[in-house]
């Protein structure tokens, strides 16, 4: 493929991800914002495919579509048959929106033009990118790793205990 024809694939994907990350900040209806952050989670893998990113890429879906966004899904779409009620926002903060927006794009801008030489570089990866990460994952950041993971189980060790139903207790409620 021509390098017009990747520019015009990464307009394509740019554009898909910002109005559908638009629709989600603009939509009343929160069912329709949410499948709109799908779109919005897709095209930003897109662009780390872009930027060669592929583990990040795969790791944006894998993490945000397959976890957050269908919980996110389900929990409004069960809250909705629970509660009956029309899941409809009545905020709609334009002028901070649209202030920040110039912000953004300002700083974009600046970085584009006046500052141009930053994406010039000349180092080329050599290799995998996942093998690279599972490497310094599994002999420097070793020690970080598993206290994550650790961090995490206790977690879930917490939540589980907060979220069991204890029969003595609510018996001496009574």
């Amino acid at each position: 493929m021509t390098n017009t024809t990747y520019t015009v694939i990464f307009y394509l994907f740019a554009a898909i991800t910002v109005f559908s990350a638009a629709f989600v900040v603009f939509s009343k209806n929160v069912i329709y914002s949410a499948f709109s952050l799908l779109f919005t989670f897709f095209g930003v893998a897109a662009l780390y495919v872009f930027l060669s990113a592929d583990f990040i890429a795969v790791t944006q879906i894998i993490v945000y579509v397959g976890g957050i966004l269908v919980l996110l899904l389900f929990g409004v779409m069960f809250t909705n048959r629970i509660m009956m009620t029309d899941l409809k926002t009545d905020v709609l903060n334009i002028v901070p929106g649209f202030i920040l927006l110039l912000a953004i794009t300002g700083g974009l801008i600046y970085t584009f033009l006046a500052r141009a030489d930053w994406y010039t570089g000349t180092v080329q990866l050599q290799g995998s990118v996942v093998e690279k990460i599972g490497f310094e994952t599994m002999s420097r950041y070793v020690l970080p790793f598993e206290m994550a993971s650790i961090l995490l189980l206790l977690a879930l060790i917490g939540a589980a205990f907060l979220a069991r139903f204890d029969k003595s207790r609510n018996m001496n409620d009574k």
